[in-house]
């Protein structure tokens, strides 16, 4: 999880210099090419199935995984780093709520004063009714939304489809949408931009390969902190890169957020080994 971490905070600071001289559909279009000839050689040699019936929620999955990377790599590139990564921390929130209106799930009292909680932060960040309030802001948390859709999608998709098979089938659609709004702002890229689109395809990648495994061994609620390191790492490098100051009220939000985050994936994790070991075979649990 800590590699997984590190690599999506240098992809952040890739795609703040690959802004600097393209658009982000074009940005986004090379991390999705560059992600699928990484992953090639590792499904191909995992011998994943290809097979599935779902191919219309990977075509809906997709698009709607391409709005949310729009709106990322737009508040990465245009917000400060810090900004832009400290409001997709806010994703597990919306996660909470889609859950409810999506799949059904109950939600007890503590969980929800988690999540209000966790508002409060993105309220100190965002700060509305302020001269510090941006737009930018409003597209950030929108990518925070579109991707909370995305993991509760993966959710239904995972009951089905193995996890590679998801990944195989999310990169294949995610190429050409991201390819189709890249054409009407398209300029070739310069030498130094190939590095850093390059290096975005392969950080994003990565994070995301080192990301699901971390999962797949580890307890969410020991992991999620972990990835928090992510804030640090972007804020010094924004610092020192692209002289941006540490906002002491994105700082004071990204904690508030941190604390509902973790407070949820330690609830998150304690019901599960509670419903593992007491609950029958196919009971569904409320989730507090």
């Amino acid at each position: 999880m800590l590699a997984s971490t590190l690599f999506f905070g240098l992809m952040a600071i890739t795609i703040r210099f690959a802004s600097r001289t393209l658009p982000t559909f074009e940005i986004a279009f090379f991390r999705n090419a560059v992600g699928l000839l990484v992953l090639m050689p590792l499904l191909l040699r995992s011998r994943a199935s290809m097979r599935t019936t779902q191919l219309p929620k990977y075509l809906l999955r997709s698009a709607i995984g391409i709005g949310s990377m729009l709106c990322s790599f737009w508040a990465i590139g245009h917000l400060p780093l810090s900004q832009a990564v400290s409001l997709s921390y806010s994703t597990p929130l919306f996660v909470t709520i889609a859950a409810v209106l999506w799949l059904g799930e109950i939600v007890r009292r503590r969980r929800w004063t988690a999540v209000l909680l966790g508002f409060v932060g993105v309220l100190v960040i965002v700060r509305p009714g302020t001269s510090d309030f941006t737009h930018g802001s409003l597209i950030a948390l929108a990518a925070a939304v579109l991707s909370a859709i995305v993991a509760i999608q993966i959710k239904q998709l995972s009951r089905v489809d193995a996890p590679d098979t998801i990944v195989f089938y999310t990169y294949l659609f995610w190429v050409p949408l991201s390819f189709v709004p890249a054409l009407f702002v398209w300029q070739w890229p310069q030498p130094m931009a190939w590095l850093w689109l390059v290096l975005t395809g392969i950080c994003g990648t990565g994070g995301q390969l080192l990301w699901t495994r971390a999962l797949k061994i580890g307890d969410v609620s020991a992991l999620t902190p972990i990835s928090f390191m992510q804030l640090p790492v972007v804020s010094v490098a924004g610092m020192l890169l692209f002289n941006e100051k540490i906002d002491r009220y994105t700082v004071t939000g990204a904690l508030i957020i941190f604390a509902a985050n973790a407070y949820i994936a330690q609830r998150e994790a304690q019901l599960a080994r509670r419903s593992q070991t007491s609950a029958p075979v196919g009971a569904s649990r409320p989730t507090e």
